[in-house]
């Protein structure tokens, strides 16, 4: 993008987390570490299976106007089932879970300009008051740009008032696959999908120091043992972009299965050794795929 754009992201929604257990509740269940959550800094995490296995993906930002509270940005359709399953773990944990949906919205923000709009540097995680709500740079990728979470009321207005022009799902879904960054579950397998698959380590998604959380074991020992085979990333697409779950096949065998996309470009799993063997095309339907590894990926 040319200049800076932002959309409300409909598939999104916050969950508020409060009262004085909020920070040590979170920590045993999440990827990443609560510790590093601040007004100023912002953090991405998932919530596992005891099995390691993907269940949820989401932001963590500390609530504005109460800095015991923090919001949770996650996908929309699902944040009954994480409100849920949190509540599972509450015991007598002096916190309060609640669907801040209607009271706040999710916003992308992205393009040349993004950060400077914003007043932020361009490191993953910046973070800042915005528009009676915050802003952060995306904590995963600085070349995703920037989320706010805004009061519903008047969110349009402030993006507006700030300089940020109008943008599609599509304007930033062509963005998020190209730089091969997952969306929730469309792009995981809720129960199934291992977290190092996916990028999560690279995306600064998981903490290796801050002791045991939900799925930790599996996902450590996947790690330290080098058990990853296959690997999330964008492809190129030559024919019609195949449908969420076609699989892919080289020689007629099957090396992978089609996950989001957008036009040209889509999310591929791919089995490493077919991603090295570069002898014939990777197909997909109707389609012909050319694997494109990220910058930020170390397979």
């Amino acid at each position: 993008m040319a200049e800076p754009v932002a959309l409300i992201l409909d598939s999104r929604a916050v969950l508020r987390v409060g009262g004085a257990d909020t920070r040590s509740f979170l920590q045993g269940m999440i990827s990443n570490d609560i510790a590093k959550l601040s007004a100023d800094r912002a953090i991405w995490s998932a919530f596992l299976t005891p099995q390691g296995k993907f269940l949820h993906e989401f932001f963590l930002t500390q609530d504005p106007q109460d800095a015991e509270a923090i919001l949770i940005d996650c996908e929309a359709a699902r944040r009954g089932d994480l409100k849920r399953r949190l509540s599972v773990y509450k015991l007598r944990s002096k916190v309060a879970i609640e669907d801040a949906g209607e009271r706040y919205a999710v916003a992308a923000l992205f393009g040349a300009g993004t950060a400077a709009a914003l007043a932020l540097p361009e490191s993953p995680g910046a973070a800042t008051s915005f528009g009676s709500g915050l802003a952060y740079m995306d904590p995963r990728l600085p070349g995703l740009g920037a989320r706010a979470v805004l009061p519903r009321d008047g969110a349009d207005t402030a993006l507006q008032q700030a300089g940020f022009e109008p943008a599609t799902a599509a304007d930033y879904d062509r963005l998020r696959i190209s730089c091969g960054v997952p969306d929730g579950s469309r792009d995981l397998e809720i129960e199934r999908s291992p977290l190092l698959e996916n990028g999560f380590d690279e995306l600064n998604g998981v903490d290796w120091d801050k002791g045991c959380f939900m799925g930790q074991e599996l996902t450590a020992r996947t790690k330290y043992r080098a058990l990853i085979k296959k690997r999330l990333m964008p492809v190129e697409i030559d024919g019609p972009a195949p449908a969420p779950g076609t699989p892919v096949t080289r020689d007629d065998k099957e090396v992978g299965i089609m996950r989001s996309s957008a036009e040209t470009i889509g999310l591929a799993l791919l089995r490493l050794d077919a991603v090295e063997d570069a002898a014939e095309p990777l197909v997909a339907g109707k389609a012909k795929l050319v694997p494109k590894r990220p910058d930020w990926a170390n397979f």
